[in-house]
């Protein structure tokens, strides 16, 4: 008889809206002594969502399923609830609800990313997200959610666009190893992830943007920062799209020095790393006099330290590179400056 009476599996839509339900409890002041109970209520809810998106051991995710949990999902602030209520949550829910809001922004309905939609609405749950570096418990959590947020071209051309591109030069640096780790991992997926997007900001904020890399990150006194930045900055300049930009870069003799000086490091990493940018400025057919005066003057120097670099492993690549750098360097004249 017991069977009779077993309460009814929670639809989709259902387990969305006792979510908000909850959520909206948990956002409010109220503190009652239902409490505790209503806190592991929201956990398993936000649970249920997570087993809907990705199954779980016994079945694969039913797109109807997944499909009805999305709509509901984004009809009403559920999202904002979630971003907003995470640092009330423990963080198993805080695991979960990560994982949700990553899956969400991949659903489509009826062939539209309406996560797309609704944050092009709401646009300041952007700036929760990147604010979240400075709060150590949800960092790692907001950051991963920003990273699947700027999936979408929109909302990676705001996050660039707005000041918050510019907390991203102090996040990078922040004491805690993991947060600037995570910071660094959204900085460069800002930067190489939408080429179009990318390329029309640099161009657009090329003067503040450079100026802030230079200083704050390839002068940076960290080493990790050092090694990371020059990393980016040449998976950034050698991309296609940015070829104005890369252009731009090796015609100034305050980023060659920058190159130089990382060049004369003692990490290898950074050595190799800052070879790849170096490498440009010297294969560039219309070198400024400036430059090809600051190459001439330290040719001796360049050319010694060549004839020593090479890399852990065989690389004939780079062996064929640093051969026409030298080539390149041997062969230089003097230019009138103008």
């Amino acid at each position: 008889m017991k069977g009779l009476f077993k309460s009814k599996p929670r639809t989709p839509v259902d387990i969305v809206k006792l979510t908000r339900e909850l959520l909206v409890y948990v956002d409010s002041p109220v503190r009652d002594a239902k409490r505790e109970e209503k806190m592991a209520e929201v956990a398993k809810s936000i649970r249920e969502m997570k087993s809907v998106l990705y199954g779980n051991g016994d079945a694969e995710p039913v797109p109807e399923a997944c499909a009805q949990l999305t709509q509901e999902f984004f009809k009403d602030n559920t999202l904002r609830l979630i971003i907003v209520c995470l640092p009330k949550l423990n963080l198993e829910a805080r695991k979960d609800a990560t994982q949700v809001v990553a899956n969400l922004q991949r659903q489509q309905v009826q062939s539209r990313l309406i996560a797309c939609d609704y944050l092009e609405a709401n646009k300041d749950l952007l700036d929760i997200l990147v604010l979240g570096y400075e709060n150590t418990d949800i960092a790692l959590h907001y950051g991963s959610m920003l990273r699947e947020c700027i999936r979408h071209q929109n909302i990676a051309r705001y996050v660039l666009e707005s000041e918050n591109i510019k907390k991203f030069f102090t996040y990078i640096q922040l004491p805690n190893f993991d947060i600037a780790s995570d910071a660094a991992a959204t900085f460069k997926e800002l930067l190489t992830r939408h080429k179009a997007t990318v390329a029309e900001f640099l161009i657009k904020n090329y003067d503040w943007f450079f100026a802030q890399y230079n200083s704050k990150l390839l002068e940076s006194e960290n080493y990790i920062t050092r090694r990371q930045a020059v990393k980016l900055l040449g998976d950034v300049l050698l991309d296609r799209s940015n070829v104005s930009v890369m252009m731009r870069y090796v015609s100034s003799k305050d980023n060659l020095r920058i190159m130089m000086n990382l060049l004369r490091e003692s990490s290898k990493n950074i050595q190799i790393e800052a070879f790849h940018v170096f490498k440009v400025f010297v294969a560039n057919q219309n070198k400024p006099p400036e430059i090809v005066s600051i190459l001439i003057a330290n040719r001796s120097k360049l050319l010694r330290f060549f004839s020593d670099f090479k890399t852990e492993k065989e690389d004939e690549q780079f062996d064929q590179d640093k051969a026409q750098v030298v080539k390149e360097i041997a062969a230089l004249e003097p230019r009138e400056l103008p």
